[in-house]
């Protein structure tokens, strides 16, 4: 089996290219939402939160306490690789366990959405990497739309991603700027794949 990164920063469109390839019948993993996931399902990774930012970190209903904790992390650089060195190990390990469930499904293809490709070091357990790629001032906008952010807020997440903005040598390139098709660039790197 074939495991594929879909990368990019903050609002490239990393999600648009991960709905295409569920749509054509491929798993997709996402970090980003599983990671959400675990920090509530896992008492290990609760149990560290709490003690690295307080019990403030979860509301009464046991939710994550999504404001506190960004307010907390973004914008300070050690607080947030002490969220990151609790949430992208657990994650890791999460995504290899279903992967290797894909595998013996007999998937051909998986795929894993994630921001934090390389600073997870994800890219060291994937096949090939499919960067996402779009214009700041597009992400910006798009970010500032569907998360109702402040474009401060978004700037200082870009910041904080700043290892995943550029594409790295061997990655392919998907362009999200609003203008080149999506579809057909993900069709040509699905044949890619297909005749390998």
């Amino acid at each position: 089996m074939k495991l594929i990164a879909i990368s990019g920063g903050i609002g490239s469109g990393k999600s648009m290219v991960s709905a295409i390839v569920r749509v054509m019948g491929y798993p997709v993993y996402d970090c980003d939402s599983r990671a959400s996931e675990l920090m509530i399902a896992s008492d290990e990774v609760r149990r560290q939160v709490v003690e690295a930012f307080g019990a403030q970190s979860y509301r009464p209903d046991g939710k994550l306490n999504r404001e506190y904790l960004s307010a907390t992390v973004f914008g300070n650089d050690v607080a947030l690789a002490r969220l990151n060195g609790i949430v992208h190990p657990a994650t890791a390990n999460d995504m290899l366990q279903w992967a290797s469930q894909q595998k013996n499904r007999g998937a051909v293809m998986a795929f894993v959405e994630t921001a934090l490709l390389h600073t997870a070091h994800l890219d060291r357990v994937v096949d090939e990497v499919w960067h996402v790629t779009a214009p700041a001032h597009v992400r910006v906008k798009r970010v500032m739309t569907r998360s109702h952010l402040t474009s401060q807020q978004v700037h200082d997440r870009m910041a904080a991603q700043a290892v995943e903005e550029e594409p790295v040598a061997g990655e392919q390139v998907i362009i999200n700027d609003g203008l080149k098709a999506v579809l057909p660039q993900v069709n040509k790197l699905i044949r890619n794949n297909q005749h390998k």
